[in-house]
């Protein structure tokens, strides 16, 4: 079982009603009302593909049948498997990530992984210098130096959300969440240019000043609007500082952009059809109207 990396266009996808009703019948029936909960229907398709993008992985790299797998989340909201697979794949981790026009996964049979994606957006008020004044504790004065090293303001708050991905991607990675101090941790990004569809991993991250050995960090430029990051850890490795270190040799695999019918392919249904879902979805907007124009 080898490692997954997969981005699904949930922005782009304009379901058809069988589409949709399909996806409703392959997730558990509480994950369809939290599908159906969502105002917008951005929101909603990405927290589909979501849900449809771990009952694959699943079934595809743990031979579980579709309609076999049961998911719970965490009290902080973060998916997990509840089938017993510690005998057979002790150290199995995933996590997904949706923020933009995609969602997307990365898996690895023997590493803690976290991921998170940005999609480089103009600011929803205010300007750019206005917004970085108030993330400004996010970020180290180093980093801050970086972000800004440019005289232009798209060009840094690209930067900028390289920064956020990697750093989200750790918190994601470690499973603290909120209450972690941002500060502590310091990303030294290389190369600064990165090139659309390949792979990096020479970005390096420190640790309360000290430079983490133990973490592998992969950087993706979906398209030129948006930053995957990609957080590779041994597990346990980060309440042991002084454990063994992560190889560098890891494979790089490239993100592969999937179809409906990818999401699909393994699936099967496990409940009846539900026409009123269609209407359901059809009575929601895109997304807030404010919210339709800040790409650049």
């Amino acid at each position: 079982m080898g490692s997954a990396r997969w981005a699904f266009p949930c922005a782009a996808w304009a379901p058809r009603r069988d589409e949709w009703l399909l996806a409703a019948r392959l997730v558990q029936p509480e994950e369809k009302d939290r599908v159906r909960q969502f105002v917008f229907a951005r929101d909603a398709k990405a927290a589909m593909a979501g849900r449809l993008l771990i009952r694959k992985l699943i079934a595809e790299k743990l031979r579980i049948p579709w309609n076999e797998i049961h998911l719970q989340r965490t009290s902080k909201g973060k998916p997990f498997l509840v089938n017993d697979i510690l005998g057979v794949h002790p150290n199995f981790n995933f996590n997904i990530s949706h923020q933009g026009d995609y969602a997307v996964l990365a898996a690895e049979p023997e590493l803690q992984v976290g991921i998170d994606i940005m999609k480089t957006n103009l600011p929803g008020s205010g300007s750019i210098p206005d917004f970085f004044r108030i993330m400004k504790r996010q970020f180290t004065d180093a980093e801050w130096s970086v972000i800004k090293s440019t005289n232009n303001e798209w060009i840094q708050l690209d930067m900028f959300y390289r920064h956020w991905a990697l750093k989200e991607s750790f918190i994601k990675a470690i499973g603290i969440g909120i209450g972690f101090n941002l500060q502590r941790i310091e990303f030294n990004v290389s190369p600064l240019q990165l090139e659309v569809g390949k792979v990096y991993k020479e970005t390096q991250m420190l640790l309360d000043g000290d430079k983490e050995e133990g973490w592998t960090f992969e950087e993706t430029r979906l398209d030129d609007l948006h930053h995957v990051a990609v957080a590779l850890g041994k597990t346990e490795v980060f309440v042991q500082k002084d454990s063994n270190v992560l190889s560098k040799d890891l494979t790089q695999p490239q993100f592969q952009v999937l179809t409906f019918d990818d999401l699909v392919a393994a699936g099967v249904p496990i409940a009846p059809e539900d026409p009123a879902y269609w209407d359901n979805f059809c009575s929601k907007q895109e997304c807030p109207a404010r919210q339709s124009t800040h790409s650049r």
